[in-house]
């Protein structure tokens, strides 16, 4: 079987499930983990995110979008020369990879289209039911079915060691800054999970912008700022833009400096690490609970008392590497 990955939590799956030699095709997004780069790419964004600062992102998509185009581009001669028996799509959001309509559209040509598999996971369950859906049309069902169960079980575990409810802080995740963007689908479900109180997005709901009143008006005391599809680095730069805000030293989580700074990639793509993703939040959300569970360099924490003296400029340069050490 040959098999076209257009998403990076599709490419991840394969791999998981020890299908990456029948992987002929991937998009350039897909950069985990690293082997994935010496695979065909089929599908190229014509957006350069690590490049663009957020608002200019939102400016040329918006402008893509109102020419009636799409943001990627498929490499359809490349599809035909070597026509795949089955394609992973998602119709679940335009922004982050090629949506399915583009898809089929583009294999139509071909003389015996291939399989299309659209996931579109909205929370944790949908995310592992999506796994054992790839490994039977890729007829690895058994080997799907065992990593599931291997993911629920470190799942089980972050449940069975979290605190009563009573003990479940505010927390807030942001997926966007400058335009402001609450993180949706299952980025609600992981905060519940992970021992965060029920806040004013629920599991499975969209991605939204909002203003930054919203913010403040719910007054978070752990803020999770896990940008789409940027690094640390360019997360640094973009919170500045938060720090200029009003009221923001009046946040209960940044007068306590429990402000962090996550490698998106936990979180945006879900695939096998969303899991990761949790394990992290559950040790950020509840320390005296969880430790060990944060990758190296995964995790950047705000440095409350150097950042009170700092301008909003300048706020970036302090969050230090967490857990430290």
């Amino acid at each position: 079987m040959k098999i076209c990955s257009l998403l990076p939590s599709g490419t991840e799956i394969l791999y998981a499930l020890g299908l990456e030699d029948a992987l002929i095709g991937v998009t350039d997004l897909c950069d985990y983990p690293p082997a994935v780069r010496d695979k065909p790419i089929v599908c190229r964004s014509r957006i350069a995110v690590a490049e663009m600062s957020s608002a200019e992102v939102d400016d040329l998509m918006g402008r893509i979008l109102a020419a009636g185009e799409s943001p990627y581009v498929l490499d359809t001669e490349l599809l035909a020369a070597n026509p795949p028996d089955l394609v992973l799509t998602q119709d679940l959001c335009y922004f982050c990879e090629v949506d399915a309509p583009t898809v089929g559209r583009a294999v139509a040509a071909i003389p015996a289209p291939p399989e299309i598999l659209i996931l579109n996971p909205r929370t944790l369950p949908d995310i592992f039911s999506a796994i054992p859906r790839i490994g039977q049309a890729a007829g690895a069902g058994a080997r799907a079915n065992a990593l599931v169960a291997a993911l629920q079980k470190r799942v089980d575990a972050v449940a069975a060691a979290l605190p009563p409810v009573s003990c479940h802080p505010r927390v807030f995740s942001l997926e966007g800054i400058n335009p402001l963007v609450v993180g949706g689908h299952w980025i609600p479900d992981l905060l519940e999970r992970a021992g965060g109180a029920a806040g004013p997005f629920r599991p499975g709901c969209p991605a939204a912008r909002i203003d930054w009143q919203e913010v403040t008006d719910y007054a978070p005391e752990k803020l999770f700022i896990d940008l789409c599809s940027s690094d640390l680095a360019r997360q640094r730069r973009e919170v500045s833009w938060l720090a200029a805000q009003p009221g923001w030293p009046e946040l209960p989580a940044v007068a306590a400096g429990e402000v962090y700074l996550i490698d998106h990639a936990y979180f945006s793509i879900p695939g096998p690490r969303i899991v990761t993703g949790l394990e992290i939040l559950a040790q950020l959300t509840h320390p005296q609970r969880f430790r060990g569970l944060i990758p190296p360099g995964a995790a950047l924490k705000l440095d409350g008392e150097r950042a009170a003296a700092a301008s909003p400029e300048e706020v970036g340069r302090h969050f230090i590497s967490w857990p430290p050490g």
